[in-house]
Protein backbone atom coordinates (compact mmCIF):
# COMPACT_ATOMS: atom_id res chain seq x y z
CA UNK A 1 0.00 0.00 0.00
CA UNK A 2 0.94 3.58 -0.71
CA UNK A 3 1.30 6.50 1.58
CA UNK A 4 -2.11 8.51 2.15
CA UNK A 5 -2.76 10.77 -0.85
CA UNK A 6 -3.33 14.07 0.51
CA UNK A 7 0.26 13.79 2.87
CA UNK A 8 2.06 12.77 -0.69
CA UNK A 9 0.60 15.62 -2.87
CA UNK A 10 1.72 18.10 0.00
CA UNK A 11 4.92 16.56 0.15
CA UNK A 12 5.57 16.73 -3.52
CA UNK A 13 4.52 20.49 -3.66
CA UNK A 14 6.82 21.30 -0.66
CA UNK A 15 9.86 19.27 -2.24
CA UNK A 16 8.78 19.81 -6.24
CA UNK A 17 9.26 16.12 -7.06
CA UNK A 18 8.42 15.04 -10.48
CA UNK A 19 6.19 12.44 -9.37
CA UNK A 20 3.53 11.57 -6.80
CA UNK A 21 1.36 8.95 -5.84
CA UNK A 22 -2.43 8.71 -7.05
CA UNK A 23 -4.27 11.59 -7.35
CA UNK A 24 -5.82 13.65 -9.35
CA UNK A 25 -2.81 15.38 -11.18
CA UNK A 26 -1.54 15.08 -15.07
CA UNK A 27 0.77 12.16 -15.19
CA UNK A 28 4.19 12.12 -16.12
CA UNK A 29 5.32 11.21 -19.82
CA UNK A 30 5.76 7.11 -20.57
CA UNK A 31 9.29 6.43 -19.74
CA UNK A 32 11.63 4.21 -21.72
CA UNK A 33 10.60 0.88 -22.39
CA UNK A 34 14.34 -0.33 -23.48
CA UNK A 35 16.08 -2.71 -21.10
CA UNK A 36 19.15 -3.74 -21.43
CA UNK A 37 20.11 -7.78 -21.49
CA UNK A 38 23.04 -9.53 -19.53
CA UNK A 39 25.84 -11.71 -21.07
CA UNK A 40 25.34 -14.95 -21.74
CA UNK A 41 26.57 -17.41 -20.13
CA UNK A 42 29.59 -19.72 -21.12
CA UNK A 43 30.20 -22.95 -19.85
CA UNK A 44 32.39 -25.91 -21.72
CA UNK A 45 32.47 -23.54 -24.62
CA UNK A 46 28.76 -23.61 -25.36
CA UNK A 47 26.91 -20.36 -24.79
CA UNK A 48 24.18 -20.18 -23.03
CA UNK A 49 22.06 -17.24 -24.79
CA UNK A 50 20.15 -14.90 -22.92
CA UNK A 51 16.35 -15.05 -22.66
CA UNK A 52 15.30 -12.49 -25.85
CA UNK A 53 13.69 -9.79 -23.73
CA UNK A 54 10.66 -7.73 -25.11
CA UNK A 55 9.82 -4.38 -24.92
CA UNK A 56 6.95 -3.72 -22.69
CA UNK A 57 4.33 -1.46 -23.53
CA UNK A 58 1.31 0.22 -21.51
CA UNK A 59 -1.06 -2.15 -24.30
CA UNK A 60 -3.95 -3.55 -21.89
CA UNK A 61 -3.17 -1.81 -18.90
CA UNK A 62 -6.02 0.31 -17.74
CA UNK A 63 -5.84 3.67 -15.02
CA UNK A 64 -8.39 3.31 -12.22
CA UNK A 65 -9.60 6.66 -10.25
CA UNK A 66 -6.52 6.05 -7.72
CA UNK A 67 -4.50 3.00 -9.04
CA UNK A 68 -3.46 0.84 -11.87
CA UNK A 69 -4.88 -2.07 -13.19
CA UNK A 70 -4.80 -4.34 -16.46
CA UNK A 71 -7.41 -6.34 -18.80
CA UNK A 72 -6.21 -9.92 -18.02
CA UNK A 73 -7.34 -13.49 -19.47
CA UNK A 74 -6.13 -16.71 -18.61
CA UNK A 75 -4.50 -19.47 -20.58
CA UNK A 76 -7.99 -21.27 -20.70
CA UNK A 77 -9.82 -17.78 -21.50
CA UNK A 78 -11.82 -17.97 -24.15
CA UNK A 79 -12.26 -14.82 -26.70
CA UNK A 80 -15.77 -14.72 -26.17
CA UNK A 81 -15.58 -14.70 -22.31
CA UNK A 82 -16.40 -11.87 -20.30
CA UNK A 83 -13.04 -9.89 -19.64
CA UNK A 84 -11.53 -9.48 -15.83
CA UNK A 85 -9.38 -6.13 -15.05
CA UNK A 86 -7.01 -7.02 -12.24
CA UNK A 87 -5.94 -4.33 -9.38
CA UNK A 88 -5.21 -4.86 -5.70
CA UNK A 89 -7.75 -5.50 -2.88
CA UNK A 90 -6.86 -2.11 -1.40
CA UNK A 91 -7.94 -0.76 -4.70
CA UNK A 92 -11.29 -2.07 -4.21
CA UNK A 93 -13.55 1.30 -4.07
CA UNK A 94 -15.45 0.19 -1.12
CA UNK A 95 -12.22 0.25 0.85
CA UNK A 96 -9.48 -1.62 2.65
CA UNK A 97 -11.00 -5.63 2.79
CA UNK A 98 -10.38 -6.49 6.52
CA UNK A 99 -7.56 -9.17 7.40
CA UNK A 100 -9.64 -12.56 6.93
CA UNK A 101 -12.27 -10.99 4.47
CA UNK A 102 -13.14 -12.31 1.12
CA UNK A 103 -15.32 -10.22 -1.26
CA UNK A 104 -16.57 -12.35 -3.57
CA UNK A 105 -19.89 -11.38 -6.65
CA UNK A 106 -20.10 -7.98 -5.42
CA UNK A 107 -22.39 -5.23 -7.86
CA UNK A 108 -19.80 -2.69 -9.51
CA UNK A 109 -20.13 0.02 -12.36
CA UNK A 110 -16.52 1.29 -12.12
CA UNK A 111 -15.00 2.52 -14.84
CA UNK A 112 -11.72 2.22 -16.49
CA UNK A 113 -9.61 4.28 -18.93
CA UNK A 114 -8.01 1.46 -21.63
CA UNK A 115 -4.33 2.72 -22.61
CA UNK A 116 -2.95 1.89 -25.83
CA UNK A 117 0.97 1.07 -26.46
CA UNK A 118 1.82 4.61 -26.41
CA UNK A 119 0.00 5.12 -23.48
CA UNK A 120 -3.16 6.96 -24.95
CA UNK A 121 -6.75 6.34 -23.42
CA UNK A 122 -8.63 4.72 -25.90
CA UNK A 123 -12.13 3.80 -24.44
CA UNK A 124 -13.90 3.40 -20.77
CA UNK A 125 -14.42 -0.07 -19.89
CA UNK A 126 -17.01 -1.08 -17.32
CA UNK A 127 -17.27 -3.52 -14.74
CA UNK A 128 -20.35 -5.40 -14.09
CA UNK A 129 -18.88 -7.12 -10.65
CA UNK A 130 -16.13 -7.85 -8.05
CA UNK A 131 -15.43 -11.18 -8.86
CA UNK A 132 -12.78 -11.38 -6.29
CA UNK A 133 -11.16 -8.88 -4.01
CA UNK A 134 -9.05 -9.82 -0.68
CA UNK A 135 -5.78 -8.73 1.33
CA UNK A 136 -5.44 -11.86 2.87
CA UNK A 137 -2.33 -13.95 1.90
CA UNK A 138 -2.36 -11.66 -1.37
CA UNK A 139 -3.88 -8.22 -2.25
CA UNK A 140 -6.00 -8.78 -5.63
CA UNK A 141 -9.15 -7.44 -6.88
CA UNK A 142 -10.87 -8.89 -9.82
CA UNK A 143 -13.31 -7.28 -11.87
CA UNK A 144 -15.51 -8.64 -14.60
CA UNK A 145 -16.30 -6.31 -17.40
CA UNK A 146 -19.27 -5.97 -19.03
CA UNK A 147 -17.38 -5.91 -22.64
CA UNK A 148 -15.88 -9.67 -24.33
CA UNK A 149 -11.92 -9.88 -24.54
CA UNK A 150 -13.53 -9.83 -28.37
CA UNK A 151 -15.64 -6.88 -28.23
CA UNK A 152 -12.25 -5.38 -27.15
CA UNK A 153 -10.10 -6.50 -29.49
CA UNK A 154 -12.36 -5.39 -32.61
CA UNK A 155 -13.12 -1.89 -31.22
CA UNK A 156 -10.03 -0.66 -29.57
CA UNK A 157 -7.33 -3.35 -31.03
CA UNK A 158 -6.21 -3.91 -27.87
CA UNK A 159 -5.54 -7.35 -26.54
CA UNK A 160 -5.44 -8.54 -22.83
CA UNK A 161 -2.34 -9.46 -21.03
CA UNK A 162 -2.26 -13.65 -20.12
CA UNK A 163 -1.34 -14.63 -16.56
CA UNK A 164 1.41 -17.07 -16.45
CA UNK A 165 0.02 -20.09 -14.29
CA UNK A 166 3.82 -20.73 -12.99
CA UNK A 167 5.52 -19.70 -10.52
CA UNK A 168 8.32 -16.90 -11.30
CA UNK A 169 11.60 -17.36 -10.71
CA UNK A 170 14.58 -14.45 -9.06
CA UNK A 171 16.56 -12.73 -11.40
CA UNK A 172 13.53 -12.80 -14.08
CA UNK A 173 13.36 -9.05 -15.69
CA UNK A 174 10.46 -7.69 -15.30
CA UNK A 175 8.55 -4.27 -16.14
CA UNK A 176 5.71 -2.86 -14.19
CA UNK A 177 3.23 -1.21 -16.23
CA UNK A 178 1.60 1.85 -14.51
CA UNK A 179 -1.97 2.63 -15.60
CA UNK A 180 -2.37 5.62 -13.74
CA UNK A 181 0.89 7.47 -14.39
CA UNK A 182 1.40 5.83 -18.00
CA UNK A 183 4.68 4.99 -16.79
CA UNK A 184 6.63 1.97 -17.26
CA UNK A 185 9.78 0.80 -14.32
CA UNK A 186 11.93 -1.88 -15.32
CA UNK A 187 14.11 -4.02 -12.88
CA UNK A 188 14.46 -8.13 -11.82
CA UNK A 189 12.89 -10.07 -9.16
CA UNK A 190 15.18 -9.76 -6.43
CA UNK A 191 13.74 -12.11 -4.22
CA UNK A 192 10.90 -13.81 -2.71
CA UNK A 193 9.02 -12.59 0.94
CA UNK A 194 7.97 -15.80 2.62
CA UNK A 195 5.87 -13.30 4.61
CA UNK A 196 5.02 -9.61 3.67
CA UNK A 197 3.63 -7.96 6.89
CA UNK A 198 2.38 -4.54 6.73
CA UNK A 199 -0.09 -3.11 9.21
CA UNK A 200 -2.70 -5.52 10.11
CA UNK A 201 -1.89 -7.32 6.49
CA UNK A 202 -0.13 -10.59 5.68
CA UNK A 203 0.97 -11.37 2.61
CA UNK A 204 2.72 -14.81 1.31
CA UNK A 205 5.04 -15.53 -0.67
CA UNK A 206 5.58 -11.80 -2.16
CA UNK A 207 8.16 -10.31 -4.75
CA UNK A 208 10.87 -8.10 -3.77
CA UNK A 209 11.95 -5.79 -6.62
CA UNK A 210 15.39 -4.44 -7.43
CA UNK A 211 15.91 -1.46 -6.57
CA UNK A 212 15.23 0.23 -10.33
CA UNK A 213 11.48 -0.24 -9.36
CA UNK A 214 11.11 2.75 -7.32
CA UNK A 215 6.94 2.49 -7.69
CA UNK A 216 5.27 5.41 -6.34
CA UNK A 217 1.55 5.67 -4.87
CA UNK A 218 -0.92 5.27 -7.93
CA UNK A 219 0.80 2.66 -9.42
CA UNK A 220 -0.53 0.16 -6.70
CA UNK A 221 -2.35 -2.93 -8.99
CA UNK A 222 -0.15 -2.59 -11.86
CA UNK A 223 0.62 -5.35 -14.03
CA UNK A 224 4.24 -7.27 -13.21
CA UNK A 225 5.06 -8.33 -17.00
CA UNK A 226 7.79 -11.00 -17.63
CA UNK A 227 9.72 -9.20 -20.26
CA UNK A 228 10.69 -12.37 -21.59
CA UNK A 229 7.35 -13.81 -22.55
CA UNK A 230 4.97 -11.13 -22.17
CA UNK A 231 2.96 -12.64 -19.16
CA UNK A 232 1.70 -10.96 -16.17
CA UNK A 233 3.37 -12.80 -12.88
CA UNK A 234 2.63 -10.55 -10.14
CA UNK A 235 0.66 -7.04 -9.44
CA UNK A 236 2.25 -4.27 -7.08
CA UNK A 237 1.82 -3.21 -4.42
CA UNK A 238 3.69 -1.54 -1.88
CA UNK A 239 7.20 -0.35 -0.55
CA UNK A 240 8.81 0.32 2.86
CA UNK A 241 8.42 4.09 2.48
CA UNK A 242 9.71 5.44 5.58
CA UNK A 243 12.04 2.66 7.43
CA UNK A 244 9.84 1.60 9.93
CA UNK A 245 8.78 -2.33 10.47
CA UNK A 246 5.48 -3.70 9.57
CA UNK A 247 3.60 -0.72 9.83
CA UNK A 248 1.10 0.73 6.92
CA UNK A 249 3.80 1.78 4.00
CA UNK A 250 6.22 0.27 5.73
CA UNK A 251 5.92 -3.49 5.20
CA UNK A 252 8.02 -5.99 7.06
CA UNK A 253 9.53 -9.48 5.71
CA UNK A 254 9.16 -12.02 8.00
CA UNK A 255 10.82 -15.82 7.43
CA UNK A 256 9.91 -19.26 8.26
CA UNK A 257 11.79 -18.97 11.39
CA UNK A 258 9.87 -15.80 12.87
CA UNK A 259 12.63 -13.44 11.88
CA UNK A 260 12.11 -9.93 10.93
CA UNK A 261 13.87 -7.76 8.55
CA UNK A 262 13.27 -4.47 6.45
CA UNK A 263 14.66 -3.07 2.92
CA UNK A 264 13.84 0.32 2.68
CA UNK A 265 13.36 1.75 0.02
CA UNK A 266 12.14 -1.34 -1.99
CA UNK A 267 9.30 -2.12 -3.38
CA UNK A 268 7.25 -5.55 -3.69
CA UNK A 269 4.25 -7.10 -5.76
CA UNK A 270 2.25 -9.99 -5.40
CA UNK A 271 2.00 -13.29 -7.61
CA UNK A 272 -0.82 -14.44 -9.57
CA UNK A 273 0.18 -17.91 -10.71
CA UNK A 274 -1.83 -19.31 -8.62
CA UNK A 275 -5.07 -17.05 -9.54
CA UNK A 276 -5.72 -19.14 -12.92
CA UNK A 277 -6.85 -22.18 -11.36
CA UNK A 278 -9.35 -20.47 -9.46
CA UNK A 279 -11.29 -19.64 -13.15
CA UNK A 280 -13.02 -22.21 -14.79
CA UNK A 281 -14.83 -22.02 -18.48
CA UNK A 282 -16.43 -18.85 -18.97
CA UNK A 283 -14.14 -16.92 -16.61
CA UNK A 284 -16.04 -18.17 -14.16
CA UNK A 285 -14.88 -18.23 -10.26
CA UNK A 286 -15.16 -21.37 -8.76
CA UNK A 287 -13.09 -21.28 -5.74
CA UNK A 288 -13.96 -24.86 -4.98
CA UNK A 289 -11.62 -26.05 -8.49
CA UNK A 290 -9.14 -28.39 -8.20
CA UNK A 291 -5.56 -26.29 -7.67
CA UNK A 292 -7.68 -23.54 -6.49
CA UNK A 293 -5.43 -21.79 -3.61
CA UNK A 294 -7.00 -18.70 -3.07
CA UNK A 295 -8.49 -17.68 0.05
CA UNK A 296 -12.42 -18.09 0.62
CA UNK A 297 -15.16 -16.28 2.23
Amino acid sequence: MRKPLVAALFALVITGAGVAPAVAAPAPAAASTSTSTSASAVKADTKAAAPTLQAVSLAGTVALSNCSGSVIRFPNSADSDPALVLSNGHCLETGFPAPGEVIVDQASSRTFGLLNSAGTRVATLRASKVAYSTMTDTDVTIYQLTSTYTTIKNSYGISALTVQDTHPTVGTAITVASGYWKRLYNCSIDGFAYRLKEGDWTWKDSIRYTSACNTIGGTSGSPVIDQATGKVVAVNNTGNEDGETCTVNNPCEVDASGNVTIHPGINYAEETYQIPACFTTGNKLNLSASGCTLPKP
